[in-house]
């Protein structure tokens, strides 16, 4: 009987550790999930902060652009084209601005790639922006090779290149690559 006892209370201890054991791995399981959420979330904020950072950046340069617009002094500042009319260079001017602000729609997730090459095919189509391309492509050399900017920059120079070749048929041009992530 002293036997049966003791296996008893052994079979109950093992129990309790088991338990015990299980509780401790919930527990564990439990604050694991809490972490991950919470890095995520704070990997949002960072998202939302970085776009607002985004945003606050190019609303300055916006207003900056717009006041170089409006003197012509402050243009041939801000300008790096040279020989350009005030007009052209009023022109160039907001023709960056423009591009500008379809790559901040990207950069903030507002729509994704294809839509981005879709609003540069658009652009692509005035003559201004031709003509900004084209004297900007020293510009986008100095870009690091694996850059948003220079990844765009060769989607653009393929849009641009079919462009030319059937400007017509703007809307039938070929998919430029898709960015290297």
């Amino acid at each position: 009987m002293a036997t049966e006892n003791s296996d008893a209370r052994g079979n109950d201890s093992s129990l309790w550790a088991r338990l015990g054991w299980f509780r401790r791995s919930s527990r564990r399981t439990r604050q694991e999930e809490l972490t991950r959420a919470l890095i995520h979330q704070l990997s949002c904020v960072t998202d939302e902060i970085r776009h607002a950072n985004l945003l606050q950046h190019h609303r300055i340069t916006a207003d900056e652009t717009d006041r170089a617009m409006a003197d012509p002094a402050l243009a041939a500042v801000m300008s790096t084209l040279p020989g350009l009319s005030d007009n052209k260079r009023r022109q160039i001017l907001y023709v960056n601005r423009r591009y500008a602000t379809v790559m901040l729609g990207y950069r903030i997730g507002s729509y994704g790639w294809d839509e981005l090459i879709g609003h540069l095919r658009v652009l692509g189509r005035n003559s201004v922006f031709a003509e900004y391309w084209q004297a900007t492509s020293e510009h986008r050399r100095s870009l690091p090779n694996q850059s948003l900017e220079a990844r765009v920059g060769r989607a653009v120079d393929v849009i641009m290149e079919e462009l030319a070749e059937d400007p017509d048929e703007w809307w039938v041009v070929g998919p430029p690559p898709e960015p290297d992530s």
